[in-house]
């Protein structure tokens, strides 16, 4: 994808923090720190959530007081929407870090656990 930025999308409850919808739950300090790391490494990160109005501005507060600053909120990073000239509802990332994801390695499913 020549120099653009490697995209993650991340979920908020349940990955980000405890679900605890539509409270914000108790930060998850790993998946956090590991977020940080990669944006340091040069990814962008994009928040990835359902949440919508107050409760998607309660949790874009609880990260930025966490340390995460996302370069997009639930849409494509901007260098994808303008190379492809569009912006599909489905977010475009390389990765998608999610609580409730399932993992297909070499045609097959995998549970999230024996990932």
């Amino acid at each position: 994808m020549g120099n653009w930025k490697r995209a993650i999308a991340i979920d908020f409850d349940g990955t980000l923090c405890e679900n605890n919808y539509p409270d914000i739950g108790e930060p998850n300090w790993n998946v956090i720190y590991q977020a940080i790391q990669e944006q340091k490494h040069g990814a962008g990160l994009i928040l990835w959530t359902c949440r919508e109005g107050k409760l998607l501005y309660d949790a874009m507060e609880a990260c930025f007081d966490w340390g995460i600053q996302f370069d997009a909120i639930n849409e494509s990073l901007p260098e994808w929407k303008e190379h492809f000239g569009t912006a599909p509802r489905k977010v475009v990332a390389d990765e998608y870090w999610d609580d409730k994801a399932k993992v297909v390695k070499n045609g097959e499913l995998i549970d999230n656990a024996d990932a």
